[in-house]
């Protein structure tokens, strides 16, 4: 899906912590586990940042490397839990060090808008039900203002999706998770990290599908850029 508006990467802004915290007893917490995937992509993701910031070519390659690999095996294991149909936990990650103070904010620090509200395309019934955001597997997924997570969910075209109600009832989806960091029931701030992006279920490549929708269900969406626009969030890379 092509871009129509490019962004830089923050990265400096968009990593400040990367390990686990705790995790939920259904995802298994051992090697290899969820949990130890999710914290060193987040983990590499900081690393990477570090390197560019300095400058070091043979850090940042070493990193890229590690990172891709990373990737891979949190994007399998999403495939895997998207298969059975059934979520893993929540992996709670250190959250950002610095949180915008704003009411609302994109829903991704960085990125490249791809496919928009409306458009067509033979992968949707009829047309496109949100706003794509082209990232890479594993970028942090941000709730866009405070609000209970409703709906966590690892089957169906959506593959891993995350659905927060917000004040006024409301509600964003944030979908083609490779992971979860909240659970159904959950309250969320603006800007707290509710997942990582992935490519599960009906999609052709790494992206957040977000939605706003005046219900929790798939059918009730409304075009998300003037309204995140109408709340001060303007998608120009500032992530704000």
């Amino acid at each position: 899906m092509r871009s129509y508006r490019r962004h830089p990467l923050l990265v400096p802004v968009l990593i400040c912590a990367c390990v686990v915290l705790a995790v939920r007893p259904d995802d298994g917490g051992g090697a290899g586990s969820g949990s130890d995937v999710s914290a060193r992509v987040a983990r590499l993701y900081a690393e990477s940042a570090v390197a560019a910031r300095q400058d070091d070519r043979g850090r940042q390659e070493t990193v890229r490397r590690e990172l891709d690999a990373a990737r891979d095996q949190l994007q399998s294991r999403a495939d895997a839990s998207v298969a059975a149909g059934a979520c893993r936990g929540a992996v709670r990650l250190d959250q950002p060090g610095e949180r915008s103070a704003a009411a609302w904010v994109a829903p991704v620090e960085s990125y490249d808008l791809s496919a928009g509200f409306g458009s067509g395309g033979e992968r949707w019934a009829r047309h496109h039900t949100g706003q794509d955001f082209a990232v890479p597997i594993g970028t942090p997924v941000r709730a866009v203002g405070a609000g209970r997570v409703v709906r966590v969910s690892c089957r169906g075209a959506f593959g891993i999706e995350v659905v927060v109600r917000h004040q006024g009832g409301v509600c964003t989806q944030y979908a083609h998770l490779a992971a979860v960091t909240v659970d159904r029931g959950d309250r969320v701030a603006a800007g707290q990290w509710i997942g990582q992006s992935g490519t599960t279920g009906n999609s052709t490549g790494p992206h957040l599908h977000f939605e706003v929708r005046g219900t929790p269900e798939y059918g009730s969406a409304v075009d998300p850029l003037p309204w995140l626009e109408a709340r001060g969030v303007r998608l120009d890379g500032s992530g704000r």
